[in-house]
């Protein structure tokens, strides 16, 4: 399998949407817990802010196949 290499801007904004994909499966971990426990936001708005910006740097904002083979590529088990 061809290794990507990645420039900065696109391992940053692959390194985003993996804290904001943990995020999310923390969250939905969190909903498993005892009942009437406090659940948090889904997504904080700065995790999602963040995302979004990184993906902006990276020129990948609305290019949803470019990121996720990118992704695939540099971290398979995401």
């Amino acid at each position: 399998m061809p290794t990507a290499v990645l420039t900065d801007r696109e391992r940053t904004a692959v390194q985003a949407y993996l804290r904001l994909l943990h995020t999310v499966r923390a969250a939905f971990d969190a909903a498993s817990g005892p009942p009437g426990a406090a659940l948090p936001p889904v997504v904080p708005p700065s995790v999602l802010a963040e995302a979004e910006r990184a993906l902006r740097r990276a020129g990948l904002a609305g290019n949803e196949e470019e990121f996720f083979r990118l992704l695939r590529a540099w971290c398979p088990e995401g």
